[in-house]
């Protein structure tokens, strides 16, 4: 039995899990900044709705 390939295989495994997890953290920071931007963007265009006239995007014109 080959106790050196043993022993390198679980060193790359364990590489591998450590830059997994590594990925996945950065993947869920990014998450959460892209909901947090969005969660803004949603809140800066509902304020500016009640300056509007209440009529205003009542109707669409199919006739143009």
């Amino acid at each position: 039995m080959d106790v050196s390939g043993i022993a390198a295989a679980a060193a790359n495994l364990a590489q591998y899990k450590t830059a997994s997890d590594v990925q996945l953290a950065v993947f869920k920071k990014a998450v959460d900044i892209s909901a947090q931007n969005s969660l803004q963007l949603i809140q800066a265009a509902t304020q500016s709705l009640p300056n509007n006239p209440p009529n205003l995007g009542n109707a669409i014109d199919t006739f143009a």
